[in-house]
């Protein structure tokens, strides 16, 4: 399990890098206003950094599986999918028919 949870957590860490560099590009320097962000787990999900921080920590609580590693992704999960479920409500709040219809709010395919 420890090499499942290493490889598990190495792609969420991967993908939080990628969400970070998509989210910093949205805007040029100057411009101002929301664009929808598009690459990564955000295809998928309109919390596609907070998705990639919860499979990141999930494969770390599998890697090490101890008690306080499974606390601390759980955690995760409580504090970033709440999150991520109302950046997904203001995103079709705020461009209604341009946003992707099939894209969920945190966990890919399913909510």
């Amino acid at each position: 399990m420890t090499i499942l949870g290493l490889a598990i957590w190495v792609f969420g860490w991967l993908n939080v890098m990628l969400a970070d560099g998509i989210l910093i590009s949205l805007r040029k320097p100057g411009e101002t206003g929301y664009k929808i962000p598009y690459g990564g787990m955000f295809q998928l999900v309109s919390a596609g950094n907070y998705a990639s921080e919860i499979i990141e920590w999930s494969g770390w609580a599998l890697a090490a599986a101890q008690p306080c590693a499974i606390a601390f992704a759980f955690f995760t999960f409580c504090n970033l999918a709440p999150r991520g479920f109302s950046h997904h409500k203001w995103y079709q709040e705020k461009f209604k028919d341009e946003y992707p219809a099939g894209r969920k709010a945190v966990i890919p395919f399913l909510w």
